[in-house]
């Protein structure tokens, strides 16, 4: 049966790839995305709606459907503090969740990152952890948290830490095994391909993927689309 996604973060690096695929996704009849400002073009099966993230009537009329992928995120330097950046961050997926919840809608995957954790000295990583506790608790029939380690892939923005990341775990890729394999750099489309591949095939419950597993789970989406299109 096809499904009604809501996007949430659809222009970022990982969501701008995760639309293109559930527009291409016969799984999936319309593709909601939530959006501050007009920036897409329209498509068949893309529904871009424009909203204030602060108006929970507003959030309330949008989000209704099957499943919603939460991708949003910025940095504190992009935002310009930390009071902004959580307000990125934690505030809009966790005040989205709890009006998708209350409507009823059954699925909710977060792009999260790896190291997320409540308890972190780090402040990004603490927020990111605040933020799946808070849509954890909401108790969501099909829970879904994607820790990936450094993202690759073209952003429109330049973030140096990010790109700093990258070029140290890529100098280290081959030695990082068994429990350091998390934390090679992955793909954002594979990630983009991992939610999918959840939000369709995963049982309910509460699910956490790093980036091993991440990849895994894309490599299995991957085949099935080619079996598909044979």
């Amino acid at each position: 049966m096809s499904q009604t996604a809501v996007v949430i973060g659809g222009t970022g690096l990982t969501g701008s790839h995760l639309l293109t695929r559930l527009l291409h996704d016969d799984r999936f009849s319309k593709v909601k995305v939530l959006l501050r400002t007009p920036s897409l073009k329209l498509r068949p099966g893309l529904e871009p709606i424009i909203v204030d993230f602060n108006d929970e009537e507003g959030l309330a009329q949008a989000l209704t459907g099957d499943v919603v992928f939460c991708c949003i995120g910025t940095t504190i330097r992009q935002a310009g503090s930390q009071e902004k950046f959580r307000a990125v961050d934690h505030d809009i997926p966790v005040r989205c969740a709890t009006i998708a919840r209350r409507q009823g809608m059954k699925q909710f995957l977060l792009m999260s990152s790896i190291g997320a954790s409540a308890i972190s000295r780090n402040f990004y990583l603490r927020t990111k952890g605040e933020t799946e506790n808070g849509v954890m608790a909401l108790a969501f029939p099909g829970y879904h948290i994607f820790r990936p380690s450094i993202l690759v892939g073209l952003r429109r923005d330049f973030r140096l830490g990010e790109w700093f990341g990258y070029i140290l775990t890529g100098l280290f890729y081959f030695f990082l095994l068994g429990k350091w394999k998390k934390y090679r750099p992955i793909k954002a489309s594979n990630v983009a391909l991992a939610m999918i591949h959840a939000a369709v095939n995963t049982p309910d419950g509460a699910h956490i993927y790093e980036s091993d597993k991440i990849r895994e789970m894309a490599e299995r989406e991957k085949e099935r689309t080619y079996k598909a299109n044979r």
